[in-house]
């Protein structure tokens, strides 16, 4: 893979381009701005329709760009011809081709411990994967999804009842720190990644339906999404949050009891949080006092 080595950017760069599109990479972005870096543009994905309505809207990296007053694109290549020493890259969500990489260095924060979960959704992966650890690498940006060598790496410890916000907000802040380390202290002598890949696809609708003959170790990890759901009566039901319960359920899996739901293996999940269809989310105790389940009514149904 032939990309402009980062030998030729200088020991402290201040000129940079940056590349993102999430809110998570919001932050790096507002501490480069503090830390005094120029940045020279903000390339971030198009805008889109992110509500019920019609109107398109920016996505949070351009408004955080805008309201910070620094010119932004949409297209990669125009990252050309404005001087930049560096491009940063964070959770931007498309390939940097040949081309560009070729005249402007890029590193990139990747949200895992690489080569373990190169892709689109390392947070969610490491979660229904059950891993006790991800972190934050920063990396020299390759044509290839998540190749190239690594300057730095910070390992994070993933909390058994984290939910995947939570691990997104602690792997922001030690990819702020580390970014602006190693910029300040230079980038030089990256290490090959090491280790057998494996690869974050991105979560399809179709995994966050809830099966409830799983065991409840393995439904409590897709709770933790944030997006998983259910149905009762032909209508959807977000789950938003729920924790094990720890008792035996011995009931047919999704019998509802209470606020304990029956799992596969027996055991149950406890329901916090819930959003019925075309409704706000609410605790877990309104909506059964208001949906009235009853006895023998399975969710999943």
């Amino acid at each position: 893979m032939t990309t402009t080595s980062l030998a030729t950017v200088p020991e402290f760069p201040r000129r940079l381009v940056y590349l993102g599109t999430p809110a998570m990479a919001v932050p790096p972005l507002r501490a480069l701005v503090s830390s005094g870096f120029d940045i020279a543009l903000v390339v971030s994905g198009p805008d889109r329709r992110r509500g019920r309505g019609n109107e398109l809207s920016p996505s949070p990296v351009k408004a955080a760009a805008l309201a910070l007053d620094l010119a932004v694109s949409e297209r990669v290549e125009d990252v050309l011809g404005v001087g930049a020493d560096l491009g940063v890259v964070v959770a931007f969500g498309s390939l940097v081709r040949r081309p560009v990489l070729e005249q402007v260095p890029m590193v990139n924060i990747h949200f895992s411990l690489l080569p373990r979960w190169r892709g689109a959704a390392p947070v969610e992966r490491a979660i229904l994967a059950g891993d006790t650890e991800t972190g934050t690498c920063l990396m020299q940006l390759e044509e290839g999804l998540d190749t190239g060598p690594v300057f730095d790496t910070i390992r994070v410890p993933i909390r058994p009842r984290a939910s995947a916000d939570e691990v997104r907000h602690e792997l922001v802040d030690a990819g702020v720190e580390q970014l602006l380390r190693r910029l300040a202290s230079g980038l030089r002598n990256p290490e090959p990644q090491s280790g057998e890949p494996t690869y974050a696809s991105k979560i399809r609708p179709e995994e966050l339906r809830i099966d409830w003959d799983a065991p409840a170790v393995v439904i409590h990890r897709l709770v933790r999404l944030g997006t998983a759901w259910t149905s009762l009566r032909g209508r959807r039901l977000r789950i938003h949050t729920a924790v094990p319960d720890g008792a035996a359920a011995p009931n047919t899996p999704g019998s509802l009891e209470g606020l304990r739901v029956t799992c596969g293996d027996g055991q149950a999940l406890l329901l916090e949080m819930v959003q019925p269809e075309g409704k706000a989310a609410m605790d877990a105790k309104s909506w059964v006092h208001g949906a009235r389940p009853t006895v023998g009514e399975l969710l999943g149904h």
